[in-house]
């Protein structure tokens, strides 16, 4: 049920993301000359990469069935749930010239292909075309989450970024402020918060969703980082999986999803709303029974 969830959102959303893939309208001294037409369809086919893969679409997932399961259901819905994957598509490109990663979705990354400086202009144009759909959905309320949660990430990537240059040893909280600053907040609670916040949601359930978000995006991160333990070390990543070790990782993997899941029975019934609740509940035991 949950790759049936996920399909849906891809055919609701992809369509949104590809209108978006394109050159705008520019005035008419700016105009693009034929013969400048090779390199700005090479231009475009760049920008595309990462789009046309797709992904899980968890973020998007979560977006419209937190907005659903609160009885909302509106085009801006589907809007913000797009430019939640494009926001994660730039950011990708961004993150694997800094890993200097080697493969993206099973296939070679961007800076592979094109080399850095085409892959971080790629990057800079989807963060362009991301804050054009943000003007769209027309909400500052909405434009406010994508704000605090993106400059959230960004500042949790740099700080890592910062650390693994040092090569300093770092203790379990510095690596939980890292899981926070990136998965707990911007791959759940973030997503969660804009569908509540598109629904009319109260401070409250923002806020009873955001604990819900932080620990269950814990628990996400620390499997990644197990599953991911062996390519982490190769590119030089410091995690809690490859400094504490494996089974500690397990151990407080599995702390995080006792809490995120006793939180989301005893604190989120407000999301009642079916088929949505279902589905985020369907979603939710994928994302923390992933096998290691």
């Amino acid at each position: 049920m949950v790759t049936k969830t996920l399909e849906k959102t891809k055919k609701l959303v992809w369509p949104v993301i590809d209108s978006y893939l394109k050159d705008p309208v520019y005035p008419k001294q700016f105009s693009l000359k034929k013969k400048y037409h090779k390199e700005t369809d090479f231009f475009w086919k760049i920008n595309r990469i990462y789009p046309e893969r797709k992904g899980k679409y968890l973020r998007p997932s979560l977006v419209l069935l937190t907005s659903n399961a609160l009885g909302h259901n509106s085009k801006k819905a589907i809007l913000t749930a797009a430019t939640m994957q494009m926001s994660q598509e730039w950011i990708l490109i961004h993150d694997d010239v800094e890993d200097k990663s080697d493969y993206r979705r099973d296939k070679p990354t961007l800076q592979k292909l094109y080399g850095n400086e085409l892959a971080i202009n790629a990057g800079d144009a989807l963060h362009i075309i991301m804050w054009k759909m943000i003007s769209d959905i027309n909400n500052p309320k909405i434009a406010q989450e994508f704000y605090t949660m993106i400059l959230r990430t960004a500042l949790g990537q740099a700080v890592e970024q910062i650390w693994t240059n040092s090569k300093k040893k770092q203790d379990q909280d510095n690596f939980i402020y890292i899981i926070d600053s990136k998965a707990g907040y911007y791959t759940i609670a973030g997503p969660m918060r804009l569908g509540a916040v598109l629904a009319g949601a109260t401070t409250k359930q923002i806020e009873l969703i955001t604990n819900f978000g932080l620990h269950l995006g814990r628990c996400f991160q620390l499997v990644d980082d197990i599953l991911d333990y062996k390519q982490d070390i190769k590119e030089g990543k410091a995690t809690i999986a490859n400094t504490k070790g494996l089974k500690f990782a397990k151990e407080l993997a599995k702390k995080e999803k006792e809490i995120a899941r006793e939180i989301f029975e005893r604190d989120l019934k407000f999301l009642s709303q079916n088929p949505a609740r279902k589905q985020l509940a369907e979603l939710i035991d994928f994302i923390l029974e992933r096998e290691y």
